[in-house]
């Protein structure tokens, strides 16, 4: 299907308003840096804490902010996670747990400030929250073992027996939690559908136990040396990547078509993070995924151009390379349309649907495809006709 026909346009001739255009974005995007005090790095690299709450009813994220203030735990990144229905929210924090104290000095602390302001009538409770992950199989099974509410001491079982009991009643308790219930017990009577759980049970389990309105589900802590360690590794990816594209196209066409593709690789990278610091947008390994994309889908756009002026070279040997390239440009026109525009309807979909775990990768390949198509003959073209315009001029100089 054809949707563009004898396309004529002087790419070549616009060179400068294109030149003018990417000199405007990228000092938008040195601007934002400066401005903003640099990228707002993600936990990934710069170090932090993951925390995975759940809630019983969906949770206020404007009141789970005012609790969880900078003052307290550092800066703080609050956002939905999972599905609706599941009430899980994702808390991403720059102190490190872990870090000069002890993992679970971080956990109680997090947890006496979320129980403050969404479980306040038992902050002063002597019952245990069985929600709580600091409750795991030892505790239950100390607690039911020295209740023995299924009454085993007077049938005569021994004390082994009456522990195993237990223990496997423990296990059956927190495998419901953190399986059937994902990390949160609605409330005790819910147990009556495990297995080998009797009201007598139930009974003693809310002498010592109650069921939370939240749970801490998960806590993931990244140091700063690991984030170090990502940084480096980052760079590296995108410094090979770089490299093996150089020397493919170097390979399959000639070295100055390498260059250029590299230089506008590295053009639309510049600007697409420019504007991840104008816009303030967290750079996490997700966003990473989204730029090393990006470079392969760029540098695919550039390849089917140079590839085209290869074929036209063939017969069109007495030409300048500007009307090559200006033709080779508009014949895969229609090509770059249809597949960038596809691929570009795709990820702005993502970036308005996808959420903010997703927000990155979507904005990075959002701007990334309208900026590396953009490149192809805005930036790649211009500098390989300039390298042969300079070697046609040293030709006929040395000539001369």
């Amino acid at each position: 299907m054809e949707i563009l026909k004898e396309v004529s346009i002087d790419w070549w001739g616009k060179r400068w308003y294109f030149f003018a255009l990417s000199g405007i974005l990228l000092a938008l995007g040195i601007a934002g840096f400066f401005i903003y005090g640099g990228f707002a790095l993600g936990i990934d690299f710069v170090g932090g804490t993951v925390v995975t709450l759940k809630f019983r009813q969906p949770p206020d994220l404007d009141l789970l902010r005012n609790t969880l203030k900078p003052e307290t735990l550092g800066t703080t990144v609050i956002q939905r996670f999972g599905e609706v229905r599941d009430n899980s929210v994702m808390v991403r924090m720059q102190r490190v747990f872990g870090a000069g104290e002890n993992v679970d000095t971080g956990h109680r602390e997090l947890q006496a400030l979320l129980r403050k302001t969404f479980d306040p009538e038992n902050v002063e409770s002597s019952l245990a929250d069985i929600n709580d992950l600091n409750v795991g199989v030892d505790a239950l099974t100390k607690h039911l073992t020295g209740a023995d509410p299924d009454k085993l001491t007077t049938q005569g079982k021994t004390a082994l027996e009456v522990q195993t009991h237990y223990q496997a009643l423990a296990h059956a308790i927190l495998d419901f939690r953190n399986k059937t219930g994902r990390g949160l017990i609605n409330n005790l009577e819910s147990l009556s559908s495990v297995a080998g759980v009797t009201p007598a049970v139930i009974e003693s389990l809310k002498t010592h136990y109650y069921a939370g309105p939240f749970a801490v589900t998960g806590v993931d802590s990244i140091g700063a040396v690991v984030g170090s360690d990502l940084r480096y590794r980052a760079a590296l990816a995108v410094g090979l990547s770089f490299l093996g594209m150089l020397v493919y196209i170097g390979f399959r066409f000639k070295p100055i078509y390498g260059v250029g593709a590299i230089i506008a690789l590295l053009h639309d990278i510049a600007i697409t993070i420019g504007l991840f610091a104008l816009a303030q947008m967290e750079i996490s390994l997700i966003t990473l995924a989204g730029l090393l994309t990006l470079v392969g889908y760029s540098v695919n756009d550039k390849i089917v151009i140079f590839d085209r002026v290869r074929e036209n070279l063939r017969t069109m040997r007495k030409d300048p390379m500007k009307k090559i390239l200006n033709l080779s440009i508009n014949q895969t026109l229609a090509r770059t349309i249809m597949t960038g525009g596809m691929t570009f309807l795709s990820v702005l979909t993502l970036l308005i649907l996808g959420g903010e775990v997703l927000g990155g990768f979507a904005f990075a390949l959002t701007v990334g495809i309208l900026i590396g198509t953009y490149s192809s003959f805005a930036v790649a073209s211009p500098l390989v006709e300039w390298w042969y315009r300079t070697a046609e001029a040293k030709a006929r100089k040395r000539a001369a």
